[in-house]
């Protein structure tokens, strides 16, 4: 993705942010790039000077990125259930960092140690429950393979720490294209 097609989804996802917090109506977002089209999965995450304030994604889509970023920005500002007893003030705004990830497709794999650390994001799933971290995660916590792979099983997915070893358990990788923008730097 190029930097143009990166500065029109990070404005996407602030032009929605501010949109659902103020209550003013803004527009829809569209695109005619094919690449901002694409029907490619994607999260959107809020900090507040590093500290979190919203991070919601879907790993697929029906539409077009364009649109998810939207969709993703609203909910990750309005609809974390994280946050839902501390929302997002207008008074914030002018403090928040948007950070996308456009997703690569899940693949599914037998060897979940054969991820590579802030390169690969997990998704682990067994049953009705389930848990993802980004890739950038294991960046900012520092953590080894196996601690990023029993730390969400048992805080994201609710599974013991070591459910990634049984078979029952399925484990995803993915990719990211990661990049962010404080709201102050996204433009017209």
């Amino acid at each position: 993705m190029n930097e143009a097609q990166k500065k029109v989804l990070l404005k996407t996802a602030r032009d929605t942010v501010e949109s659902v917090i103020t209550g003013v109506a803004g527009r829809k977002a569209r695109s005619d790039d094919p690449e901002l089209n694409a029907h490619c999965g994607c999260f959107v995450t809020l900090k507040n000077r590093e500290r979190l304030r919203g991070c919601i994604g879907q790993f697929t889509s029906e539409g077009p990125l364009i649109e998810l970023v939207a969709e993703m920005a609203k909910a990750s500002a309005t609809g974390d259930p994280r946050f839902l007893g501390d929302p997002i003030t207008a008074d914030e705004l002018d403090k928040l960092d948007v950070e996308i990830s456009v997703l690569s497709p899940l693949r599914r794999t037998d060897e979940p140690l054969s991820l590579r650390l802030c390169v690969d994001g997990i998704y682990i799933k067994r049953g009705v429950t389930s848990g993802c971290f980004l890739p950038q995660v294991a960046g900012e916590t520092g953590w080894s393979k196996e601690e990023f792979l029993c730390n969400c099983c048992s805080h994201k997915a609710g599974l013991s720490p070591e459910a990634w070893k049984e078979p029952e358990t399925e484990v995803y990788l993915f990719t990211a294209e990661v990049f962010g923008a404080t709201f102050a730097e996204i433009k017209d």
